[in-house]
């Protein structure tokens, strides 16, 4: 062995990783934490809502569109109609929901189909419509008994001719068709005593509102009878849909609560000389509601059978 290859250890001397350099500092030994306590699990989250409540309305996913009633009336039209294309907005909000389709017939024609999710949306509207339509119609029928019962001849569902008070100052005259819920006279022969009175029947607050804002039907209500009263339902929980306040100070309101019709504010009178002969026209072809006499005598017959 040669002088060199003993000062270097040998060729077999094992050779030791370098030093770190000066410059760099030694990284820190790994933390272990520590092992966790052997204990119950810890509990779950509490609950978002409280117990009974409604969950929370989770947001649509993106893209999503949202419908109402003028689709599910659109989807109508086109079902009954030999569904030519429209190219609005709302025809675009159901193609994108996959409710129509558009059809090419082989001249080139394009026409729009219900799909068969329009055809279940539409039943699931109809649904809705029958529902709502029969709260309404439940208390349309209560509103007219009320009005036999007061002695008075009422009808349901007419289309009166009414006059609406000119657009500016000296302009012509407007006129338009009003159709009442409930109309109803005093049953007399005396023309300046008929007393003629409209109720109007809401049963939905978006309905109410949207008919507050149509100031000429409130204004055909008021050219037909000496006194307009707004009745109004309940929703599920057994509050009026609106208040007294919410209704024009012209206006009498009624609220139907269990059954019965409750007076919030009496109606504005206004003496009517005599009514119109058109209207006189359109009652004497209509067909009034049952009276509260002729209730009473079909009781005697079966009292006396």
């Amino acid at each position: 062995m040669t002088a060199t290859a003993s000062l270097r250890g040998g060729a077999d001397a094992p050779i030791g990783p370098p030093p770190p350099a000066p410059d760099l500092p030694t990284p820190p030994p790994p933390v272990t934490p520590p092992p966790a306590p052997a204990v119950d699990p810890p509990p779950a989250d509490p609950p978002l809502v409280e117990p009974g409540a409604p969950p929370p309305v989770a947001d649509p996913p993106p893209g999503a569109v949202a419908l109402g009633r003028v689709h599910a009336r659109r989807l109508r039209e086109v079902y009954r109609s030999a569904g030519w294309p429209c190219c609005d907005a709302v025809e675009v909000d159901l193609l994108a929901a996959g409710l129509l389709e558009r059809v090419r017939s082989t001249h080139g024609h394009e026409t729009l189909r219900v799909t068969d999710a329009g055809i279940a949306h539409i039943a699931t509207s109809l649904v809705v419509n029958r529902a709502v339509m029969s709260k309404h119609e439940t208390l349309v029928e209560q509103v007219a008994r009320e009005m036999t019962r007061a002695g008075r001849v009422a009808w349901r569902g007419l289309s009166l001719r009414a006059r609406l008070p000119e657009a500016e100052e000296g302009g012509k005259a407007r006129w338009c068709i009003a159709r009442p819920d409930v109309f109803s006279i005093r049953n007399t022969s005396v023309e300046a005593y008929a007393q003629p009175i409209v109720h109007e029947v809401k049963v939905n607050r978006a309905d109410l509102l949207s008919d507050l804002r149509k100031p000429d039907k409130r204004a055909a209500y008021l050219d037909l009878g000496g006194e307009c009263w707004y009745v109004l339902g309940c929703d599920a929980r057994g509050r009026p849909i609106g208040e007294p306040d919410e209704i024009p100070s012209e206006c009498g309101v009624l609220i139907a609560q269990e059954g019965r019709l409750v007076v919030a504010r009496s109606a504005v009178h206004r003496a009517l000389p005599r009514l119109p002969f058109s209207v006189w026209m359109a009652l004497a072809k209509a067909q009034p509601v049952a009276g509260f006499d002729e209730e009473s005598q079909d009781l005697l017959g079966e009292i006396a059978g």
